[in-house]
């Protein structure tokens, strides 16, 4: 892996502490127990890391959304979030309505592609949760939803446990949140078991392009580009 060491001199870490503002270099200067360059090159190696994820994120991300889509259509039709008969909740219904304008205001065409493209990765993991008064465990899961895992025995509190813990992970790394102090190999294994619940070679496929475990083995010290 690539490293790259640019000189941190004093002007540089004042002006570099003033640009991430103190706030969010004070996690950082505290794992570093003070130490002003280490702590700058631990937020460069967290930086690394998390753009390092992208990757097998997004493949989980579209696995999902589009396995679950695909067994919603087949119970639903194509336009199955328009169907009563799918039970969705006022807040997924309220998402629904937002994705359909959001679709309108990019004047692009307002159907299942690109409404289901629109929708966010917490919208498709909370189809997996209990729905509240909708019960998603009988409307959506057994008769539908389930299809969508078919190379793993498991039900649907285990299925929305994971992906909610993934989406968790997914949006400290969207909203520039330190991971560094995350067990970072469990949380790559765990995105190549789910994504290999809805097929193997798709996870396969992500982990032979998955930069991750390389710069997990590279020493906490280097400055990684990112």
């Amino acid at each position: 892996m690539t490293v790259k060491n640019f000189p941190l001199s004093e002007p540089v870490l004042q002006a570099l502490q003033t640009s991430l503002s103190p706030e969010r270099f004070s996690t950082y200067l505290r794992a570093a127990g003070g130490h002003q360059e280490k702590a700058l090159r631990l937020y460069t190696r967290n930086t690394a890391l998390s753009a390092a994820f992208y990757g097998p994120l997004q493949g989980l991300e579209i696995a999902v959304r589009n396995a679950l889509h695909r067994e919603l259509t087949a119970r639903f039709g194509p336009a199955w979030y328009d169907n009563r008969l799918t039970g969705l909740n006022p807040k997924a219904q309220d998402q629904i309505l937002r994705a359909k304008r959001d679709v309108q205001r990019e004047h692009r065409q307002s159907d299942p592609p690109h409404v289901v493209a629109s929708l966010s990765f917490g919208f498709w993991v909370a189809l997996l949760g209990k729905g509240g008064n909708s019960n998603y465990e009988m409307i959506l899961w057994r008769p539908a939803l389930a299809k969508a895992f078919p190379h793993a025995r498991l039900g649907r509190k285990q299925a929305h446990q994971q992906l909610d813990y993934l989406r968790t992970f997914r949006n400290r790394i969207a909203h520039h949140e330190p991971i560094f102090t995350r067990h970072l190999a469990a949380d790559h294994e765990a995105i190549l078991r789910v994504t290999g619940w809805i097929c193997p070679l798709t996870r396969d496929w992500i982990a032979s392009h998955s930069r991750v475990p390389t710069l997990l083995a590279q020493p906490a010290s280097a400055d990684l580009l990112f």
